[in-house]
Formats: C-alpha cells, structure tokens, sequence
C-alpha cells in the first residue's frame, strides 16, 4: 500500500544557512539534493521539507513570495511523542537561532510550543494525549 507523503516547500533568504538550523534540530538531509538553491531536509519518512531560494521558490509561483517576517504565510505544527519532547526540540531551534513564538499551550491532553525558523516561518510542535481520542 502507498504511504502518502506531504512535501512542504518553503522559500529561504539563505538555504545552508537554512538547512544547518534543521540539521541542528536532528533531522536529516537527501544527499540527492545537493545544490545551493534548494535542499531536502527529512523530518521523516513522510514528511520532508523543501528548502528553496527565493529566486528558485518564485520560478513555481505566479503569485506574490510572501515575506514570512512579517506575514504569516502558513504555521506548520508537527507532532511529538511526548511534552519534553516539545520543549527539547523547541529548546533545539532556539539554541539554532529561531525565535520562540506565540505562547505555550499546556492543557489536560494537550502541550505545544512555537518558534520561528530562520527566515520566520513558525513551527509548533504539539504532544496530544491519544486516550480522550479511544473515548
């Protein structure tokens, strides 16, 4: 069975820079991508994240980059196995140079956490409790 896969392309004022603020969070890179324009960082195995110069990302588009330093373009929330998990990788991204964003979200079943990347695309990662879900 084909297990879909989502691939989030993202337009970046400078892609190494770019790309060693995600390795520093752990994730990997495709060595198949290797090029100064454009890099594929794996979050995982179906999950991956284009890495684009802007002058690359604006060769797909018609319509206006938006400028994600001051225009919230999309707020990308990946999931985490548990709470310290969220607070050690936002923790990561901060020690990268991200920024921490919006505020903690900590309830009965739910804790999540936001930081801008480099280039202010925010990114939230989010510990949900699955038994509420069982009912």
């Amino acid at each position: 069975m084909h297990q879909q896969m989502i691939f989030v392309n993202l337009a970046t004022n400078d892609v190494a820079a770019t790309t060693r603020f995600f390795t520093a969070l752990g994730f990997t890179v495709n060595p198949r991508f290797p090029d100064d324009d454009c890099a594929s960082v794996v979050i995982s195995d179906t999950i991956v994240v284009i890495l684009q110069s802007k002058r690359r990302f604006a060769e797909q588009t018609d319509k206006e980059i938006a400028d994600s330093a001051t225009t919230r373009e999309t707020l990308i929330c990946l999931s985490a196995e548990r709470c310290e998990k969220v607070d050690e990788l936002v923790g990561k991204a901060i020690a990268a140079g991200g920024t921490a964003t919006g505020r903690v979200h900590d309830h009965e079943h739910m804790y999540g956490r936001a930081f801008d990347d480099l280039d202010g695309h925010t990114w939230e990662f989010v510990w949900m409790d699955p038994s509420p879900a069982r009912g």
